[in-house]
Order: structure tokens, then C-alpha cells, then sequence
């Protein structure tokens, strides 16, 4: 270190740094990503939101919500997408598995700006107002959960699904690094503990609420709203084989066809999405029918009225 830099501070990994990057680490060191960026033009879907948002029975719902289901109807007419794999390069064999349920894990920011990756199980089964009541009772029930003894639980139980697999490596690392410390870990202890404990799983997170899902969705667009900021790659956490992140819906000049069959630039808008996908398990033909779906929808945004009440289906 030079001697003219003077440090401001050192912050060691608490639990949850631990977790990402660990997780993050594993991606990229195993997973041979591939992405692509697919920016449809959204300038009638938004106008459409924006009418329906301000009606009494839409009160409460989100764009993020909104765009949740739109995504799992994406994975209805995608499905390769919405699975885990299985992959051994000593011996090159392995196995996808795909999955009816659609688990979406959802990175959110925490009231103290700590991040907790939720877990929105099984929207295929559910409107749009239900996921957005799902979500809501997850943030409410995040803001009393105990992030440390959180992460914890779903850590150790990461860690005996290693045991079982037999990667004694990998368990040896993973149980050295759950020794807590107190400076980095904050564990509950004593009475606390106990209160902690004896809270209703109705009151707080349980671990099938962190554990990861069938397919990530991470919306950076909410980090800077507005900005043109196009996310270029966001991580597939393992045995994930895609991930999910939207940008920021944006104002850009856009080519228009005019009744006179013309072209002409206007202002128009746009939502870039970034697909990124296990090229072990998917091809880029994989993930054109989840665009197919979306253009049809943003093309005929008027359905959306009817997205409260019914569940999401493959166009």
C-alpha cells in the first residue's frame, strides 16, 4: 500500500456479503454466460399503465409487479428458461431440469440499504393483484426479519445440500467461512434469540422466502429511474440458467410508421431488457419466443386491464 494512501475505513464481510459473494464468484467462475440486450419500444404499454394506475381498483400495484407478471408470462411461452442444471466438467455429463412453478428471486434493497434476495413463488398461479400483495406482505415481513440469522439458515442449509452431494471441498470452505465473528456476523443470542424464534413465520421471513428461485429478475431501473443506463449483464445464480434485468423505461427518438406509410422520427419510448443466459443449458432461439410474448403484449397493451383478475398465460 503507498504511503500517501490514507484509508477511511475497513468494513469485513458480514453474512450477507458472504453469501454474494460467494454466489457471485460460483457464477462466474462455473457459468459460461451469454446475453443479449433486447430493447423493445414500450411507448403505448406505458401510456396504457399510466391510465390504469390512477383507476380506484388498481390502487397500490406497481410497474415492478406489472412487470413481474408480464415476465412470467414471458417463462409460460419460454420455458426452457424457467430451470436449474445439474453439470459435472470432470465427467461432462449433466442434466436440466425445468420446472412448472415459477419462482421468481427478486434482489430488494432493505429500509437500512442492506440487500435480501426475495423469493415470489408460484406466480404462474397468481393475478396481478395477488403477486402484488405477495410481494408487499414479503417487503413488510423483510423489514422484522433478522437479516444475519436469515442468511444464516439458508447458508447452512446450502451447506448440508453439499454434504449430500459429497463436495467435501466445498463444505470444508463453506463451514469455515460460517463461523461467526462478531464483528462480522450479528447472531441473535440469549432472550433475543428466543423472542426471535417464537416470532410467527406469518411475522417474518422463513428460509423458502430467500432460498433461490426457478429465475431471476433483477430491476436495475429502479436504482436510477429515468437514466438511460442499459443493464448489459447481471449474474445467474447457480443452478439458475437464466437471469432477468430490466432497465429503466427511457425517452429515446424512435422510427414511426406513419398512415401514409412514411417513416418519421418522434420522441418514443423505450425499456431496455438484458437476457442472460447458461449457454450450457439454453441458445439464443430459446429466448425468442419469452421476446415474442412481450412484443405481442406491447403491441396490444390494452389486455392489460384484465391482468387483476386473471393469471398470466403464454401468447
Amino acid at each position: 500500500m503507498q504511503e500517501d494512501m490514507k484509508i477511511r475505513e475497513i468494513e469485513r464481510f458480514g453474512m450477507q456479503r458472504k453469501i454474494v459473494a460467494n454466489m457471485t464468484t460460483e457464477s462466474w467462475r462455473d457459468i459460461p454466460h451469454a446475453a443479449v440486450v433486447y430493447e423493445p419500444d414500450v411507448t403505448e404499454f406505458w401510456a396504457e399503465w399510466l391510465k390504469l394506475k390512477n383507476l380506484p381498483e388498481w390502487n397500490g400495484i406497481t410497474i415492478n409487479t406489472v412487470m413481474m407478471y408480464l415476465c412470467t408470462m414471458g417463462f409460460l411461452a419460454a420455458p426452457d428458461m424457467n430451470a436449474h442444471i445439474e453439470y459435472s466438467h470432470v465427467t461432462v455429463t449433466g442434466k436440466i431440469t425445468r420446472y412448472d412453478n415459477i419462482d421468481i428471486s427478486m434482489p430488494t434493497a432493505m429500509s437500512d440499504g442492506k440487500m435480501m434476495t426475495l423469493n415470489v413463488r408460484n406466480c404462474e398461479k397468481k393475478n396481478l393483484r395477488e403477486i402484488n400483495d405477495y410481494v408487499l406482505d414479503l417487503r413488510r415481513r423483510m423489514e422484522k426479519t433478522n437479516l444475519d440469522e436469515a442468511m444464516f439458515s439458508v447458508s447452512l442449509e446450502n451447506t448440508l445440500n453439499l454434504m449430500k452431494k459429497l463436495r467435501f471441498d466445498s463444505i470444508v470452505l463453506r463451514l469455515l467461512g460460517l463461523i461467526p465473528s462478531r464483528k462480522e456476523i450479528h447472531r441473535l443470542k440469549g432472550k433475543e434469540k428466543k423472542e426471535y424464534d417464537a416470532m410467527p413465520r406469518t411475522e417474518r421471513l422463513g428460509k423458502s422466502d430467500i432460498r433461490q428461485g426457478t429465475i431471476l429478475i433483477s430491476n436495475l431501473g429502479s436504482v436510477y429511474r429515468g437514466a438511460y443506463t442499459p443493464p448489459t449483464i447481471v449474474e445467474i445464480i447457480p443452478p439458475m440458467v437464466c437471469a432477468i434485468a430490466l432497465g429503466s423505461f427511457t425517452d429515446k427518438p424512435g422510427i414511426v410508421k406513419k398512415a401514409n406509410g412514411e417513416q418519421a422520427i418522434e420522441p418514443r419510448k423505450f425499456l431496455p431488457i438484458n437476457l442472460v443466459m447458461d449457454h450450457r443449458a439454453l441458445d439464443y432461439d430459446n429466448l425468442v419466443p419469452f421476446c415474442e410474448c412481450l412484443d405481442k403484449v406491447f403491441a396490444n397493451p390494452s389486455m392489460m386491464k384484465d391482468w387483476l383478475t386473471k393469471l398470466p398465460k403464454a401468447l
